[in-house]
């Protein structure tokens, strides 16, 4: 198709016998009285979908039709156009072709709009037809904001520069004020990325924004170093931190209102050479609180999780490090705690979810609201259940334990590497011999894993590193089996080949013999108990298993169990 022709939507419809002569005079009425385009109006009454327009002006125009949630763009041929260009054309370079460019278009029938792309590409254009949301999604994963949020900060850094007066002092309360918009950009790109954190971090000669995705840490764009100082001003004010204190470290939280939806954001700040360091973790909350089922615990993990909830007193520690789950594990928890006829009480720095029915406390060490002081007079209130946020110190722990030993179901986290080593982690922190063996029923260990992203997963064969891991893991049978597999990057996954994570899972539960063991004085003979308990179910060996089903890669795996198991 060398170039597109004026085509009666509606009439084609009716034509191709997608909507019926009355349903299109129905439509025409309804968009004289509205003034909006007649496919949306069409859409709207359930007619049809964007897909099945967009094959429809496909067949008639002889054009190729292309579904951008399978196609994979690269960068550089959808930056053929810039950000602004394909977003006001509402078309997008896809592929490079022998006589051209081929480009995605949501109205093929806009001689306007591709006489304009055949000006900016000087090239042939072949045309192909996408859905308009499709389009709309590719554009945001193709350009990532760049373009909006570098053209926020440079119009920040004008205004810093053209005045000597203090930008929040005048702006602080005006939402179209360039720092502001820069923030908002942020926040949504972040959102629309899944990223879990967003780093403002001022380097010598840029300000560098980057994203947790997945766990992974991703580049979005550096800016001028001279607005670092107004964007942590900005974000202090916000949430409510003092902007005169710029020599220590300073903890907050606010909560933004976005299109993709309310997003409630901690904020850390850290001085550092060239300037504030901002770190914020984001909760949407939309996402909601998991139940235990949707953690997709193994079964076996499951039931023991689930015994030891059931029981009225006892503690349950969920072990691992910063970012590997242990809140939204014990939160699935509480959820499945939660009742009327229970009294639950959390202690927390900070409150990381809200959930209605709990009496959650935030810990402020500045006026001496400590973790062991809450939780001491947590247990004046009566309480049944009882979450503290981590046993940070003796002190913490021992007050943990003792109300799991006088008929409390006691809740917690610890930063430890694995489960058998946690009990003995509480005792080189000097919380008494009885007490670890008495009042701890379950450790869970866990850590997360990435998916490999459906859309582009392909079968992989691994290197001699890889299959010395898998060798050393894995029975003969189970490599037989195997169905390896990695993402090589595509649109949906941002070209990462990972979409999501998911959890891995190891547990001790303190039997009778582990009691007996952990009393008898010698950490060996405890580690040797815990390890017969867990033969064949380390984290090791679930991380293998998702592997072998070719749901994570043997990289990610190699990270959390590197050392021989017993099969």
């Amino acid at each position: 198709m060398a170039s597109p022709e004026r085509v009666r939507l509606g009439d084609l419809l009716v034509q191709q016998a997608l909507i019926t002569q009355a349903q299109l005079g129905e439509a025409l009425a309804a968009q004289r009285s509205t003034g909006r385009k007649l496919g949306r109006t069409i859409i709207d009454k359930g007619w049809v979908d964007e897909v099945q327009i967009a094959k429809a002006l496909a067949r008639q125009l002889r054009a190729p039709f292309v579904d951008m949630t399978k196609a994979s763009v690269r960068p550089e041929i959808a930056r053929l156009l810039t950000e602004t260009q394909a977003r006001r054309l509402r078309a997008l370079p896809l592929e490079e072709t022998p006589h051209g460019v081929r480009v995605g278009m949501a109205d093929p029938t806009d001689l306007g709009a591709y006489d304009e792309i055949t000006r900016l590409l000087k090239c042939e254009v072949e045309l192909a037809v996408v859905a308009e949301s499709q389009l709309l999604s590719a554009i945001d994963r193709s350009y990532h904001r760049t373009e909006e949020i570098a053209g926020h900060a440079k119009e920040l850094g004008t205004e810093l520069a053209s005045t000597r007066e203090s930008l929040v002092d005048r702006r602080a309360s005006t939402e179209d004020a360039p720092v502001v918009r820069l923030l908002y950009s942020v926040f949504e790109e972040a959102l629309r990325v899944r990223a879990s954190d967003i780093h403002f971090e001022p380097q010598e000669r840029s300000l560098r924004i980057r994203y947790r995705v997945d766990g992974v840490m991703h580049v979005q764009s550096e800016a001028d170093p001279k607005i670092a100082n107004a964007v942590a001003l900005r974000l202090k004010l916000m949430s409510g931190l003092d902007i005169s204190e710029k020599r220590l470290p300073q903890d907050g939280r606010f909560a933004v209102k976005l299109r993709g939806g309310g997003v409630d954001v901690r904020i850390s700040t850290m001085p550092t050479q060239h300037g504030e360091s901002v770190v914020m973790r984001l909760l949407n909350q939309n996402s909601g609180l998991l139940s235990l089922a949707a953690l997709n615990l193994p079964p076996r993990v499951a039931q023991a999780l689930q015994r030891a909830i059931a029981r009225p007193s006892g503690m349950v520690l969920v072990t691992g490090p910063t970012g590997s789950g242990k809140t939204t594990t014990l939160y699935a928890a509480l959820n499945a705690l939660n009742s009327t006829e229970r009294k639950i009480i959390t202690v927390e720095d900070p409150v990381e979810y809200r959930l209605p029915g709990l009496n959650q406390v935030q810990v402020m060490e500045k006026i001496d609201l400590s973790f062991d002081r809450v939780l001491r007079s947590a247990l004046r209130q009566d309480p049944d259940v009882i979450l503290v946020g981590e046993m940070r110190d003796r002190n913490t722990a021992e007050i943990g334990m003792r109300a799991a030993l006088t008929g409390h179901l006691v809740l917690s986290t610890l930063h430890t590497n694995d489960a058998m080593s946690t009990p003995i982690r509480l005792l080189d922190m000097g919380v008494p011999r009885y007490m670890v063996a008495l009042s701890l029923h379950l450790v869970l260990a866990q850590r997360l894993m990435r998916v490999v992203c459906p859309h582009c997963a392909e079968p992989h064969h691994p290197d001699p590193h890889e299959q010395a891991w898998l060798s050393a893991l894995a029975k003969p049978d189970e490599l037989a089996a195997a169905q390896l597999r990695r993402g090589r990057g595509c649109g949906q996954c941002n070209q990462t080949g990972h979409i999501g994570r998911t959890g891995v899972f190891e547990f001790v539960e303190m039997t009778q013999d582990l009691v007996d063991a952990l009393n008898h004085g010698e950490p060996a003979a405890f580690t040797q108990a815990a390890r017969r308990q867990m033969a064949g179910h380390t984290l090791a060996r679930d991380a293998l298993r998702l592997v072998l089903e070719g749901r994570s890669t043997i990289e990610d795996a190699m990270r959390i169990g590197n050392g021989v198991e017993d099969a």
